[in-house]
């Protein structure tokens, strides 16, 4: 039994690897073409202000010293070559290569997505407990239509609306940035850091709370319906009680495994919150080399989000089987087939 264990983990891992590689050259291929298919013009976005004082023989030359000049396809073939060989490319508009750039700016991101994340998930996870135990009362329609409101709402209207009220109205927080305008990245302090990351973390965390909240709620709904609850209860144990030993203890690890399976949206949402409070993370990147035709700072970084979120949701499959022991013995059945 243990050899086919063994073995069927094994066939099931070659398996996701090869679909991972798979996804991450379709991704590749199609962040090119539409980076390819943009009306923008590298060279131009390139020069920027500077582009009424550039001929077109400079224009040629940098077009060439990019390899721009050179067919689609075989641009996107020398830049794979590369990749096989560790070399990112070089960024045009931050001057540097490309995995400088990606490593200095995903250190700034990893606090106010990694944080957005665990908040997201201890405050949704709790909202819906509470939500749960206390189902068809007042706090239950507060908690689910607040969560309803949450899941539909665009992360930039609430990064927007936390601006207006607690930056602009109420002075409580910082504008913008990372840190105090006109101070060296060294320089800013720990305090200042938490300053200028509490707006951009607290949009992100509204953001992923409604999907663990709503499914926690769920799952506790189901808990205390079951006859556990009901033999709990007959035993003289009160509705929090069984909400919190039984409810709470079972709901958790779907809970998280919600949490990973969402982080390709938290990660669409840290683009846009960062966009808004002009934070220097991975997401502004992104959009620059979007919006300036940077294509391989923008493959780079489409392909480590893509990586990112499918070893996340690579966990939250494995999760789905420890929660249902039906996964595993199908897993198990497959292999000994295999065998």
């Amino acid at each position: 039994m243990t050899e086919i264990s063994v073995y069927s983990a094994a066939i099931m891992l070659t398996k996701r690897l090869g679909r991972l590689a798979a996804v991450l050259v379709l991704v590749a291929a199609v962040a090119f073409t539409l980076a390819k298919l943009s009306p923008i013009d590298p060279v131009n976005a390139y020069l920027g202000v500077d582009i009424a004082r550039v001929g077109p023989e400079q224009r040629a030359l940098i077009a060439e010293r990019w390899g721009l000049d050179q067919p689609p396809l075989t641009q996107f073939l020398h830049w794979a070559g590369n990749l096989l060989q560790g070399d990112l490319g070089y960024s045009m508009i931050y001057n540097a290569p490309v995995s400088k750039v990606i490593a200095s700016r995903f250190w700034v991101s990893l606090p106010l997505v990694g944080l957005a994340w665990l908040f997201s998930g201890l405050l949704g996870f709790a909202l819906g407990v509470i939500a749960g135990a206390c189902s068809g009362s007042v706090v239950d329609r507060v908690i689910r239509l607040s969560a309803y409101v949450l899941a539909s709402a665009p992360t930039f209207w609430i990064a927007i609306l936390l601006l207006i009220i607690f930056a602009v109205q109420l002075g409580w927080a910082p504008v913008c940035c990372a840190g105090p305008l006109g101070v060296v990245p060294d320089a800013v302090t720990f305090g200042d850091r938490l300053r200028h990351l509490a707006l951009p973390l607290s949009a992100l965390t509204l953001f992923g709370v409604s999907q663990v909240a709503l499914h926690t709620r769920a799952k506790i709904i189901e808990i205390l319906e079951g006859d556990a609850a009901l033999y709990a209860r007959a035993q003289g144990a009160g509705k929090w009680d069984v909400a919190l030993r039984h409810g709470a203890r079972n709901a958790a690890l779907p809970a998280v495994t919600i949490l990973f399976a969402s982080l390709g949206e938290l990660f669409g949402g840290s683009i846009l919150a960062e966009q808004v409070f002009a934070y220097p993370g991975l997401g502004q990147a992104a959009v620059s080399a979007g919006i300036k035709g940077d294509v391989p700072l923008l493959l780079a970084v489409t392909l480590f989000l893509t990586l990112f979120v499918s070893v996340g949701n690579m966990i939250a499959d494995m999760l789905y089987r420890l929660v249902d022991p039906r996964l595993r013995d199908d897993a198990l059945s497959a292999g000994g087939q295999y065998g």
